[in-house]
């Protein structure tokens, strides 16, 4: 089984064995995570009451080596210093765990996404003059509904 669970965790993460890739430039090692097992509630019968398939995946991102400080800030700031992910979708334990990593992955790359900056723009000079003959129009308009000057 632990064969099993190897390899499926291997075929998962695609990268080096022992780590999970949350982008280009960061890589999480599989001991900084602490996982643990227990079991699931609900409905389900023998196989829930007896098997541990609830997989809570913990990540102390304060005290990762693996993060830049700048990273670790931004996680922090945006997730909290331990990040905790708990999966009990699946009957199986592997496959909850394969979900809890994937989540994982997730939720530290939106944590670590960055927005690029807002280049300014300046308008055409076509919306230029959309804009000015509009304002035209409109004070048309305004000065239409006025009662007529009287002269004299």
């Amino acid at each position: 089984m632990e064969a099993l669970a190897a390899s499926a965790t291997r075929e998962h993460r695609g990268v080096a064995e022992g780590s999970l890739r949350v982008n280009r430039s960061v890589q999480i090692p599989l001991a900084e995570l602490e996982v643990r097992f227990s079991a699931s509630g609900g409905p389900g019968g023998q196989h829930a009451n007896k098997a541990a398939t609830r997989v809570e995946l913990t990540f102390d991102a304060h005290g990762s080596p693996s993060l830049l400080p700048r990273q670790k800030e931004r996680i922090i700031e945006r997730i909290g210093p331990v990040v905790r992910i708990v999966v009990d979708d699946e009957r199986s334990q592997l496959r909850n765990r394969a979900l809890a990593e994937k989540r994982f992955v997730a939720r530290l790359a939106s944590a670590l996404h960055v927005d690029p900056p807002r280049r300014a723009t300046k308008p055409s000079r076509g919306a230029k003059e959309r804009r000015l003959k509009s304002k035209k129009e409109r004070s048309q308009t305004k000065a239409n509904r006025r009662p007529p000057r009287r002269d004299g």
